[in-house]
């Protein structure tokens, strides 16, 4: 059964991936706005922050790594709705498949596309100046931390794949998800922020995240935002999968 279960879902996998192969533009457009927001706030509102940082590239970096994953999800959720749409889960379903491998191939399809878009994000801050002294098992951390939160964020793009009932539905709810990194650490000290503002910014999931992606990539010593950051992201991909599981059952019943 597990061994149907990977072999329906290595099939399903290659059939999105074709999708993205034959439309490269989804790619970059997922990576061009996250780099927008990194050319603005680096060289219009630069100078006028102060981030207690010598680069500011290398300070802001981590947030824009999950703006980008955020702007990325959404493309999950309008592929689902299409197929829905179309009625693919229906042939599916009249076939000899695993059922959850269907769900799985567009997560992993997400988890892909997410890190080809910040793999292009990493390449143009190296070009704005982006350094980092940071060893192997730093990055593998940092690479562990963002594949988690793209899992945990693809989850919560499904439930909406599967319940929107339009285009535009399927897609807004990442609107929030982009948004809630500027009001973190993501741009400026959560110091600077006043009190009800800062409150919310430090107890919000991103602020710990990105927290322990800065330290880690600047060498610094890791604190305990790891571990919470770790939590929320493991918390969350819980919930969603438990939710988008139990939605698509009565999708499909």
């Amino acid at each position: 059964m597990t061994t149907h279960f990977f072999d329906d879902t290595a099939v399903l996998l290659g059939r999105s991936l074709r999708h993205i192969a034959r439309s490269l533009d989804t790619i970059i457009t997922t990576a061009i706005m996250p780099i927008g927001f990194m050319l603005l706030f680096v060289y219009v509102f630069g100078g006028a922050i102060n981030s207690g940082s010598d680069s500011y590239v290398s300070y802001l970096l981590p947030g824009i790594l999950l703006i980008t994953i955020a702007s990325g999800i959404s493309y999950t959720a309008y592929r689902l709705f299409l197929d829905m749409k179309n009625g693919i889960f229906e042939r599916f379903q009249s076939m000899p498949i695993a059922r959850s491998s269907v769900l799985w191939a567009h997560v992993l399809t997400s988890l892909v596309a997410n890190l080809t878009s910040l793999v292009v994000v990493v390449l143009v801050a190296l070009l704005m100046g982006f350094r980092s002294g940071a060893g192997v098992l730093a990055w593998l951390a940092v690479a562990g931390i963002l594949i988690l939160f793209t899992l945990a964020l693809t989850w919560l793009a499904v439930i909406p794949g599967l319940t929107a009932k339009t285009v535009d539905g399927a897609s807004a709810f990442s609107y929030p998800l982009i948004f809630l990194p500027f009001i973190s650490s993501a741009f400026v000290p959560t110091a600077t922020m006043p009190g009800p503002v800062r409150a919310f910014a430090e107890n919000q999931p991103v602020t710990s995240i990105v927290n322990a992606i800065r330290d880690l990539l600047t060498q610094q010593p890791v604190s305990g935002d790891i571990w919470v950051a770790l939590a929320w992201c493991v918390g969350i991909l819980v919930v969603a999968y438990a939710f988008a599981m139990a939605t698509y059952r009565r999708k499909i019943s």
